[in-house]
């Protein structure tokens, strides 16, 4: 599968392949997939990309300059000057880790690490083939990985050219993947958390750890595992099928405290989880769409709570918000696509996702791959 890895148009390797460049390089899973879950986890991966493409035209932009000019479709320009439905650093870095996933058959930090970095360097699995948008919690921390990779290459005189590539060596398991300071508390994570519950959803509580650590590799903060935990278990439970009503269920964390293993969830995101975001005001109660975790997490649960059993009402509310406009809904988008399925988001906006056959093949192989991969007996937070 070389379409996941790095692929240059040129042999000076100054051109990179953008996802809707390798459309034509992939391949497909072998055999058969089950159609529902195939449909939950392309409406997941597609639902955060149209959500990060909505919201990227006005990031930054303010509650009030939204509520007198508010979004009302995909539109290109704006703070990036982006086409009309390119997306930003949330659903880059999420082809990322979902790619990693795929590439290794399961998760591995490290190789995460690898591909945020070439990421952030080279514009890998951008939409426009630049980095843009990273954000200042992400970007000290890849580069922190560099610099740890640097040390290992010269400790153990490693050719520069191979330190990208060591998955599975005896190397990885002294390599400290936490590159993120303590109390780093943005929402950098989140935005690209749900290949992880996606593709472990079998596995309800290693979808789980998994989730809160595919986070704190690169935001240390408490709240951050436990914000990614918390919303991993709610895309898998919306996986499994259920209800709205059962999603937002208050006591969703207390019936499924076995998925969470022996750590509690931070009060800020138990409060959360308890229903802190149903509030009839929105904004005016103070939902806000900012780049803060817990802001971020109860802005996305409050728009899933009252879209009205509509993605595309949602994905506007998220945006219209105001401020961290494309990750709010990019947000909103994982889980919210998650329980709407592929088949029920909006057309006029799908025809214009960049990329849109690179990412519903890359969620074919999500699901083939989550399908065949085993429990092993040693559970993620023991090893």
């Amino acid at each position: 599968n070389d379409w996941l890895g790095l692929q240059f148009h040129d042999l000076n390797k100054q051109s990179i392949k953008k996802p809707d460049e390798l459309e034509n390089q992939m391949s497909h899973p072998p055999g058969q997939i089950d159609p529902n879950i195939l449909d939950r986890i392309q409406g997941s991966m597609i639902g955060l990309t149209i959500g990060d493409a909505l919201g990227a035209s006005v990031e930054f932009r303010p509650y009030q300059y939204l509520k007198d000019h508010p979004v009302t479709d995909l539109c290109e320009g704006g703070t990036w000057g982006l086409e009309k439905g390119q997306f930003t650093d949330d659903a880059s870095m999420a082809l990322c880790l979902a790619n990693s996933l795929i590439a290794c058959h399961d998760f591995v930090p490290y190789d995460q690490l690898v591909r945020y970095k070439w990421w952030y360097r080279l514009g890998y699995m951008s939409s426009n083939g630049n980095c843009f948008d990273i954000g200042e919690a992400t970007s000290r921390s890849l580069k922190e990985f560099e610099r740890r990779q640097n040390a290992l290459a010269k400790e153990k005189n490693i050719p520069n050219e191979q330190i990208d590539y060591l998955s599975g060596s005896e190397l990885l398991k002294s390599f400290n993947v936490y590159c993120s300071e303590d109390g780093v508390a943005g929402n950098g994570a989140l935005c690209r958390l749900a290949p992880v519950p996606l593709f472990f959803h079998k596995y309800p509580s290693i979808a789980v750890e998994y989730s809160g650590q595919s986070g704190q590799i690169t935001h240390g903060d408490q709240k951050v595992y436990d914000a990614c935990r918390y919303y991993g278990a709610l895309i898998v439970a919306a996986l499994q099928g259920y209800t709205r009503v059962q999603l937002l269920d208050n006591d969703f964390y207390f019936k499924h405290r076995e998925w969470f293993g022996q750590k509690k969830l931070h009060p800020d995101i138990k409060s959360i989880a308890e229903g802190s975001y149903k509030r009839q005001g929105g904004y005016s109660d103070g939902i806000r769409g900012k780049g803060y975790i817990v802001n971020a997490l109860e802005a996305a649960l409050w728009v899933f709570w009252s879209d009205g059993d509509s993605f595309e009402k949602g994905a506007l509310a998220a945006v219209n918000l105001g401020d961290d406009t494309d990750t709010t809904a990019a947000i909103y988008g994982q889980l919210s696509g998650a329980y709407y399925g592929y088949s029920k988001l909006p057309n006029h906006w799908l025809e214009h996702i960049c990329a849109k056959n690179f990412i519903l093949t890359v969620s074919r192989w999500i699901t083939y791959e989550g399908e065949h991969w085993n429990r092993s007996s040693i559970m993620p937070n023991e090893q």
